[in-house]
Formats: C-alpha cells, sequence, structure tokens
C-alpha cells in the first residue's frame, strides 16, 4: 500500500467443490476477537486443528482441479484461491472457504459503497475531499488511528488514487465520507454477501500490522473468504449493485490499476486483460480480479497468499495460480466445443 506523498508527486492446501454462483455457500468461520484485547483464546493458532487435513483433501477432483491444488499447495503458509467463469458460471477453489486478510483488496467494496452513494444523489464524483494523513501514533494505542486532514481532491481523484495506486490516505478519505467501515459491511451485507467483514480504517490496519502471522492464525477482522470475494466481484461485474455509469467507474479504475506487476497479470500471456485490486500486509499478499481474453471471455479470480518465505515468493505464487486458472477455463471451453461439435 502506497502513501499519497509519493504519488501526489508522480500523480490464494487443497480442492473443495466447485459450486454454482447462485449457491455460494460459506461454512467453517471462525469466531474471533482482537488479539491485543486479551481474547487469545479465541484466535486460532492452528488452522489444522479447525480445517481439518480431510477439509482439504480433493474429492474427485478433475484434472483442473488438481492442478490448481497442487499450485495452491499451502505447506509454507495458508493460500486460498477462488475463481469462476462468468460465463458459464463454474467456479473452482482451494480453501475458498476460509478467511484471509484482505488488507487493501477491501478496497473494491469501499468504492463500490461511495458510488452506490453517487447513484443515489448522496454525493457526487467532483465533491473534493480532504485526503486522511495518519498521525504517529504507537501501535495500539488508540481504538482508531489518529489521522489529520491534507489536500483537498475530487472524489474522482480520489477513487482513481485508491484503486491504480492503492492509496490509503485516499482510501480513508472515502471511507468517511461513506461512514466508515460499518457502512461498508452494510453495503456488503445488503448485497447478499456473507464471510466479508472489514473492522478498521486503512491507517488503523497499517499502523497495528504484525501482531498476528496469517500464515499460521486465521482471522476473523479485516477479512474475507476468496468465495465471498469472487462472489462481490461477480455481481459488480454483472451490474447488480452499481448503475452502469458507477460500474464504468469501477471496473475503469481496476483496469488501470499499477501495483501488483509480479502477480495475476505476471502469470498471463499479453493479449490477455487484466482488471483488479491487489493487497499487502504482514507475511500476506493478494490479488483479486478479472481475467478477460481478446475473444470475449472473461473470469473473475481471487487470490490470497500467506507465508511462502518472501514476498516475491508470494507474488510468484500468484503469479503461478492465475495462470493455472487462465489454463484450466480455457481447457474447460475447448472441451465444451468439442463435445458441442461432437452432438451435432
Amino acid at each position: 500500500m502506497i502513501g499519497a506523498d509519493t504519488l501526489l508527486t508522480r500523480c490464494l492446501a487443497g480442492t473443495q467443490r466447485f459450486i454454482k454462483v447462485a449457491t455460494i455457500v460459506a461454512a467453517g468461520a471462525v469466531s474471533l476477537a482482537p488479539a491485543h484485547a486479551g481474547n487469545m483464546s479465541d484466535v486460532q493458532d492452528s488452522f489444522d486443528s479447525v480445517f481439518g487435513t480431510e477439509l482439504r483433501a480433493p474429492r474427485t477432483p478433475d484434472d483442473f482441479e488438481r492442478r490448481l491444488a497442487g499450485v495452491a499447495e499451502g505447506s509454507q503458509g495458508r493460500i486460498g484461491v477462488a475463481a469462476v467463469d462468468l460465463s458459464t458460471g463454474r467456479i473452482v477453489d482451494v480453501m475458498g472457504n476460509q478467511r484471509f486478510p484482505m488488507a487493501s483488496t477491501s478496497k473494491v467494496a469501499i468504492a463500490a459503497t461511495f458510488l452506490e452513494g453517487v447513484d443515489k444523489g448522496k454525493w457526487s464524483l467532483s465533491s473534493e475531499y480532504p485526503l486522511m494523513i495518519p498521525v504517529a501514533s504507537a501501535p495500539f494505542s488508540s481504538a482508531v488511528a489518529p489521522v489529520r486532514p491534507g489536500a483537498y481532491m475530487s472524489a474522482r481523484q480520489l477513487m482513481e488514487l485508491m484503486i491504480t495506486r492503492s492509496n490509503n490516505y485516499a482510501t480513508d478519505a472515502l471511507l468517511k465520507v461513506v461512514g466508515g467501515p460499518a457502512a461498508v459491511n452494510a453495503w456488503v451485507r445488503r448485497a447478499g454477501i456473507d464471510d466479508w467483514h472489514i473492522d478498521h480504517d486503512i491507517a488503523t490496519l497499517v499502523r497495528d500490522d504484525g501482531a498476528i502471522n496469517p500464515a499460521k492464525v486465521v482471522d476473523k477482522r479485516d477479512s474475507a473468504t476468496p468465495l465471498a470475494m469472487v462472489e462481490l466481484l461477480t455481481g459488480i461485474y454483472q451490474g447488480k449493485w452499481l448503475t452502469p455509469e458507477s460500474r464504468s467507474v469501477l471496473m475503469g479504475a481496476m483496469s488501470r490499476c499499477v501495483t501488483g506487476r509480479n502477480r495475476i497479470r505476471a502469470g498471463l500471456p499479453s493479449g490477455v486483460s487484466v482488471s483488479h485490486k491487489t493487497g499487502s500486509l504482514n507475511n500476506t499478499s493478494s490479488d483479486i480480479g478479472f481475467i478477460e481474453t481478446s475473444d470475449g471471455r472473461a473470469y473473475a479470480v481471487a487470490i490470497y497468499v500467506t507465508g511462502q518465505g518472501s514476498r516475491p515468493a508470494r507474488e510468484a505464487r500468484i503469479a503461478s495460480i492465475a495462470r493455472t486458472v487462465y489454463e484450466g477455463y480455457l481447457a474447460d471451453a475447448g472441451s465444451y466445443r468439442r463435445t458441442a461439435s461432437a452432438s451435432r
């Protein structure tokens, strides 16, 4: 995640089942409380004791699922993946029902919440709001990290910085406008999505980062399941919740994202377009978004990787998973075409 000062100057082991989009179900969530508040018994340190090996083992998988399980193998840290072919509705996932830290991938929902307000006439993209710049404070010294107002920018500019550059100051500016994390959670609930929740603004999330190792701990705060995130992406792509104009603003910004060059985008051949949003925090890297081919196929994907030894290793794993998803769906399409031709 990138600060505004620099920007202004440069202005997902094993496969679970696949299911239909309309029946995405989240299961096995663990109720957790803030670790620093003294409820350590509520934080699960061993994910295998909550999500046993039998839940991670493939159940009569096809070749696509076997390959995905292989590249998303999580012996060096938890990995969660979910993807959907937006034409056929086929979903594949690895640990798709387990919570992972969203980090900056939550910014897609923050943007959608703001854009819903635009659609309802609450505010406009030309309205100006101040950047929210963090004031130095010790970790966990307050429930909410202190911030100060910075330069005023239009909501359109703030959204562009938030999505394309993952700017935290711009994100907190729009988050404040919509009414904070509670307002975003309310929008997600209205959209019918479970297993998705943010608890903090970005300033607080970054200040207090590092207290928990996401490679070993399932923490429900500021987290989502990969399946929930793919459900969110699918609805945005299908125009379920936003007007065509607001959908275009969000999808356009995601298509211009410049962060995560070594993640989803790096695993795909030239000619394939990616519209996405990255996320990075302590020992975790992620990338979510849309993969679109030149002949009109489109896939929504959410990849959350923890551990793996280093950030470059996590990013390489994301790229490999993205490539496997892309190639798997291409093989699916080829199989469908052969079957259809043979039936004539």
